[in-house]
């Protein structure tokens, strides 16, 4: 009797320390909550500092998100810009194409009569690249340079002058031009101007022989000055060629910034200014202006070089060029585009993986401090 008492004794014992351990532990966790519950609430000005706290942090939230959609903003304006130039390129092609079509039809009307087309400057612009032809005397003390103009002969380039002269009209000629006309001869190189301005001034300077016979002529009697005076002139006539010009009616040219203006004092053409030319030939400011494209040249003396006719349908920038300004740069806006989307995709990214950071930190916590920092905390 003695064994089983004293087991069921122990056996009580035990669950009664149990029982008080677990007592114990309640009571520790009653009063510390009951602490808690009774512990005084922050100081107003705690609180409010913290409020300001958190609202100036929500507001420089608000910035930096506002300035980073600006940002994103402008990580397209190049790819437009692109885009834009490559468009505008579209319509410069349709423009060429209407301008040298508008020329090739002008160009294959018939050609028209000198002597029929009047020196009106309303006439000449609506004339422009239409073909004419005409008969008349080249002024050739008159004549003009105008460059340095390169041209390319057989792969080698050479630099020259485009020569301008007035063909002038011939009396007693009816199929001779009414008004002179400023007529654009040809390409020439230097060499040929070089020679061609000796020979004027050596026209222009009287010899010796010359000023003899003038002299004995004037102590000649009065009867042999008139009878050889007819033969003089008769002459003098016979020695003036006239010359045939198929020519196309063209404007002043319009320079770039890189030209240097004219310096018509100096005799420096750098472009083609009719009216300045025509006032420097002491020709009428409205002077018709024609550039020579006859192909039939002497091949004994083959400059100047006559203007290609073709050359006229054709310009510095061709359809084609447009063409690819428009692919190229239609290819760099989407590079550029593509580029901006990769780099807004890759910060998308990163602030969706700092954003599950912050918030797997948070979820630890409330699993560590479950009491002081609720649910809410997690938002």
């Amino acid at each position: 009797m003695g064994a089983p008492s004293s087991s069921i004794s122990r056996a009580l014992a035990s669950k009664l320390r149990r029982g008080g351990a677990a007592a114990a532990a309640a009571a520790a966790s009653l009063r510390c909550q009951h602490s808690v519950l009774r512990s005084p609430p922050p100081p107003p000005s705690r609180f409010f500092a913290s409020s300001s706290a958190v609202a100036d942090s929500a507001s420089q939230a608000r910035g930096k998100e506002n300035g980073s959609r600006w940002s994103n903003w402008l990580l397209f304006v190049p790819g437009a810009m692109a885009f834009g130039l490559g468009t505008w390129q579209i319509f410069r092609r349709q423009d060429k194409i209407n301008m040298l079509e508008y020329r090739q039809r002008r160009l294959d009307m018939e050609p028209m009569k000198l002597k029929d087309v009047s020196p009106s400057n309303k006439d000449q612009q609506s004339l422009e690249f239409r073909r004419v032809f005409g008969k008349g005397v080249f002024d050739d003390k008159r004549s003009i340079f105008v460059g340095p103009r390169s041209r390319s002969i057989s792969g080698v380039t050479e630099n020259g002058y485009y020569l301008i002269t007035p063909l002038m009209p011939i009396s007693d000629d009816p199929e001779s031009v009414k008004f002179p006309v400023l007529v654009n001869r040809g390409w020439v190189p230097r060499s040929w101007r070089d020679k061609f301005l000796e020979t004027l001034d050596d026209a222009g300077k009287p010899t010796d022989a010359s000023e003899t016979s003038v002299q004995k002529s004037e102590e000649k009697s009065w009867w042999k000055l008139w009878s050889k005076k007819p033969k003089n002139v008769e002459e003098h006539v016979a020695t003036v060629a006239s010359v045939e010009v198929l020519g196309v009616i063209r404007g002043s040219e319009k320079p770039s910034i890189f030209v240097p203006a004219n310096d018509p004092a100096s005799s420096q053409w750098f472009y083609v200014d009719t009216a300045a030319i025509a006032h420097t030939s002491k020709l009428p400011a409205d002077t018709l202006y024609i550039e020579d494209i006859n192909e039939m040249v002497n091949p004994s003396n083959p400059y100047p070089v006559p203007k290609d006719v073709n050359n006229l349908i054709r310009s510095s920038v061709m359809p084609q060029d447009h063409l690819n300004y428009t692919l190229t740069w239609y290819s760099l806006s989407a590079a550029v585009t593509f580029m901006a989307f990769k780099r807004l995709r890759q910060k998308k990214k990163v602030r969706n993986l700092h954003v599950l950071t912050k918030f797997n930190m948070k979820r630890g916590l409330y699993n560590i401090f479950p009491k002081f920092n609720g649910p809410s905390s997690l938002t």
